[in-house]
């Protein structure tokens, strides 16, 4: 299993209809071959910042497959013009669990 993580930094104001958006958003990223679950958490610290976890069978799943689908250009047209600037993504691989 891949966890795709990335940080979110809205434009500030944008917050609640980020959320919105997303609620519709996820549907997409839900329904691509490989994807196993996902979550988006709110920061404590900072209002207009959000941590995105998604998680694929394989990177392929997400790097190939939602990337290269059709659905990732109206996943973009619905989130992209939120963020502040275009986070990184970065992916994780399990060595420890509780």
């Amino acid at each position: 299993m891949i966890l795709e993580s990335v940080i979110l930094d809205v434009k500030s104001g944008k917050e609640k209809a980020f959320q919105r958006a997303f609620s519709e958003a996820q549907a997409i990223v839900a329904s691509m071959p490989g994807y196993c679950s996902h979550e988006l958490l709110h920061c404590v610290e900072k209002d207009s910042r959000f941590l995105l976890q998604i998680r694929w069978e394989k990177l392929e799943d997400h790097t190939e497959g939602f990337r290269g689908s059709e659905e990732y250009s109206r996943w973009k047209e619905i989130l992209h013009s939120f963020y502040e600037v275009f986070p990184d993504v970065e992916h994780y691989k399990g060595v420890f669990s509780g």
